[in-house]
């Protein structure tokens, strides 16, 4: 698997992964509704940088790092990820988050912080424990899941 930083030509596969996810509105606290375009100006935005994974020469999964904060929290960074539908349980998203982890390291990042991790997403919440992140925070029917109705979020952390 490769993963390398975006491309423009990879905005079609990117938003082919991101929109699903944010339709089915279960693991992120975005629009729903939001246009698929919108959807791929906040996942590509100038704040961030973008990477993508590949595999056999077609996007399957993509992520996104920046930094947590401005000014004094700038040393912290956050991501998000995302696996294209039907790549899921194949280790895509741990490969992206070991990327992530050595990225982050590479460009002076002290600690990398998951602000809102959806306590029902409980695959990403094992992979995060599994790779050493610490569940800090705990945000008690914060977020509105579309079946399960008010579930909990956590703050995740981990120092680099």
């Amino acid at each position: 698997m490769l993963i390398r930083p975006a491309r423009p030509e990879d905005a079609a596969a990117i938003r082919s992964i991101i929109a699903p996810v944010i339709r089915a509105g279960e693991t992120y606290t975005l629009d729903p509704d939001m246009t698929e375009a919108d959807a791929l100006a906040y996942w590509t935005g100038p704040d961030k940088e973008t990477f993508v994974a590949e595999e056999a020469g077609e996007v399957v999964g993509t992520y996104y790092m920046r930094p947590n904060q401005a000014g004094g929290g700038r040393h912290v960074c956050n991501c998000g990820y995302m696996t294209r539908a039907g790549a899921t349980g194949r280790g895509i998203a741990r490969r992206m988050a070991a990327h992530s982890l050595d990225h982050a390291r590479s460009h002076g990042y002290r600690g990398m912080q998951f602000n809102f991790v959806v306590s029902t997403n409980e695959r990403a919440v094992r992979l995060w424990h599994s790779l050493g992140f610490a569940t800090v925070g705990r945000l008690p029917l914060a977020f509105r899941h579309p079946v399960q109705g008010y579930v909990d979020a956590l703050v995740m952390f981990q120092a680099l």
